[in-house]
């Protein structure tokens, strides 16, 4: 034998030897999609008790529980639908929201952190309350917004959580947005919109009436945060002669940009952490690929420097403190793990685990999410996520494209309940943050505006092409699925790039841009002019809007479809998806479609998103057939 074919006889040997990747176990549907075992911890204003969210009749309820004690008091007994969201107020009242359905409009009720004197606060009829200030240092009273009067607006109301009393405190015109208070909670800042100009109107006390002092296109962003801590400036994230959206000072004394705070070229900032005791700012975070932090203050700096030091291998956010802030709601996350909770003395240095989100879930058999990039057709630089499934090559694989919602938002890296459970399954699973999603810049969210169905979905059709023009996807098993606008892009990719997609699935997504506009929530009616100018106006660019509304298009559909719905949603009406469906079926085509009288816009409760869940990957599996080896 010769000595080159000594050689190769040698390497297949050695390749044949090589074990090849380990498949994950399967993992029930069930774990990724269970409520969490507890979550949104909560430290009391004294620091001597927590809270949390925990499931009781299969509902997330809120749980009281002394620091050091072994056992907790369940102060709340929802059954019908999960507190959806719940803040301290005092030592010894807990105040939650809940809505009816998945209607949004939301409820307040206030508790004693033992359970008793459980209390309606805002229960009104086709009422939406919203919260403007917790008033954290004015015992029993708080901030909120109701839409009561007006179902378009929202007038402030401060609020007694103990007796349920309600003073109003101004009466919204008809075009104010937003509110906001300065340190000491008093109503001084609001947002109008005329439906594509916004104006700041500023007041030195409440006394006073309002006064414009800036007005921006809605191209522009002047987004107060907070007031400075005398109360006379505002810090605001700007992108005023800038592409993207800086921390700033604005003095509304003479309407115009102090000091430029912190910026960088990479994204917009996102949020800004600050301590109410000491008043200082603390940081400033953004996202690339990952989320970034800034710090103005070199003892935050140094503590979060020392937890990443405890938790290695772990994203650490620091949440919820005590009035002091000397103690600390720690939380960890990572693409492959929900994380879990830590309470940490700042005195001390001890950090205490007080949870896993889902200890079921083993991180061994998740998967990587890795960022990349691609072009678009016309030169844009797509970012996104792609998370491979465990122990199969990367070559001629099933995969799912995966478009956010919003669409004016953008899909971040971190544990996606969704993608693990797609990727479990044998899926490779693509994210794209499309033209419009938000953190890229001005410019990068102005070319999405009346691109529905257009180069918006050219983005998305660009990250199949790169994928399978990678190898990694096989192209005749390519699924797209999304919720909200992307189910909106689900069905457009089936209808005007029929050819693209072996199965869809829209999950609360729009399917006419006529109707859609026509019931949206009456509190987003202000700003309509805006959306017609992001997306089109149903008069002037009706035949735009048709040659994008899939419900039009249905003879292009090739691909299988699959369709669920919320009854309530008030945000895409369920006659988005009745439209869809009846078109398809007058067509003789079929369509599988499943309805949740008692949802909104997506599942919330747990066994609805399990029927779903399973009912999705039986279909996937039944028309992308991912093969085995």
């Amino acid at each position: 034998m010769n000595r080159l074919l000594i050689v190769i006889a040698v390497f297949f040997a050695f390749a044949a030897c090589q074990p090849k990747p380990e498949k994950a176990p399967k993992i029930a549907m069930e774990d990724f999609f269970r409520n969490p075992e507890k979550t949104a911890f909560r430290l009391s204003p004294n620091g001597e008790y927590f809270s949390y969210l925990a499931p009781y009749e299969k509902r997330l309820n809120v749980f009281v529980q002394k620091v050091g004690a072994d056992s907790a008091v369940r102060v709340t007994s929802e059954t019908a639908r999960d507190i959806a969201g719940y803040l301290w107020k005092g030592n010894n009242r807990i105040l939650f929201l809940k809505d009816t359905g998945g209607d949004e409009n939301f409820q307040l009720y206030g508790v004693n952190t033992d359970g008793s004197e459980l209390k309606g606060l805002t229960v009104f009829e086709k009422v939406r309350t919203e919260l403007i200030d917790d008033l954290k240092d004015v015992e029993g009273e708080i901030i909120v917004g109701l839409n009561k009067r007006n179902p378009q607006v929202f007038d402030p109301f401060r609020l007694n959580v103990i007796s349920g009393e309600m003073t109003q405190l101004a009466e919204n015109p008809g075009n104010i947005m937003g509110w906001m208070t300065d340190h000491e909670g008093k109503l001084r800042l609001a947002t109008t919109s005329d439906g594509v100009n916004q104006t700041i109107l500023f007041r030195e006390t409440e006394q006073e009436p309002f006064k414009p002092i800036l007005t921006t296109s809605f191209k522009e962003t002047m987004s107060p945060y907070l007031f400075t801590f005398d109360n006379k400036m505002l810090i605001s994230g700007s992108n005023l002669g800038r592409d993207k959206t800086a921390l700033v000072t604005f003095d509304p004394a003479t309407g115009k940009e102090k000091e430029v705070l912190f910026e960088t070229q990479d994204a917009d900032i996102e949020g800004v952490d600050y301590s109410r005791k000491d008043k200082k700012l603390l940081s400033v975070t953004w996202t690339t690929d990952m989320e970034k932090e800034h710090f103005f203050d070199a003892e935050a700096e140094a503590m979060k420097k020392k937890l990443q030091e405890k938790l290695p291998g772990y994203q650490v956010s620091v949440g919820s403190e005590n009035k002091a802030e000397d103690k600390f709601m720690i939380r960890t996350y990572s693409d492959k793990s929900r994380g879990a909770y830590y309470l940490f003395d700042k005195t001390s240095g001890e950090l205490t685990k007080l949870a896993d989100l889902s200890p079921w879930l083993n991180e061994k058999y998740l998967c990587d999410m890795k960022p990349i990039s691609y072009k678009s057709r016309d030169g844009l630089t797509i970012q996104g996520y792609l998370t491979l499934p465990k122990g199969y090559e990367a070559k001629n694989l099933p995969v799912v494209i995966n478009p956010h919602g919003g669409p004016w938002a953008r899909d971040y890296w971190g544990f996606n309940s969704e993608v693990q459970f797609l990727a479990n399954n044998g899926y490779a699973v693509l994210q794209m943050n499309f033209r419009g999603s938000t953190g890229f810049g001005k410019a990068f969210w102005q070319s999405s505006f009346k691109q529905w169905g257009r180069t918006m979905q050219d983005d998305i059709s660009d990250g199949v092409k790169w994928l399978v023009d990678q190898g990694i996807a096989d192209p005749k098993r390519v699924a797209i699925y999304g919720g909200s606008y992307g189910g909106y892009a689900t069905l457009a990719g089936l209808t005007l790039t029929p050819d693209l997609y072996a199965a869809g699935v829209d999950y609360v997504g729009v399917s006419n841009m006529f109707t859609f506009m026509k019931t949206i929530p009456p509190y987003w009616k202000p700003m309509l002019d805006m959306f017609y100018e992001m997306v089109g106006n149903p008069k002037t660019d009706s035949l735009m809007l048709a040659e994008v509304s899939p419900v039009f298009l249905v003879d292009k559909i090739k691909a299988p479809l699959f369709v669920a719905q919320g009854k309530n949603d008030p945000r895409v009406n369920v006659d988005e998806s009745d439209q869809i469906v009846k078109a398809l079926k007058d067509k003789g085509i079929a369509v599988e479609y499943m309805v949740k009288d008692n949802e909104g816009h997506g599942f919330h409760n747990e066994e609805n998103r399990f029927d779903f869940y399973r009912s999705m990957l039986a279909f996937l599996d039944k028309h992308l057939k991912p093969q085995e080896k």
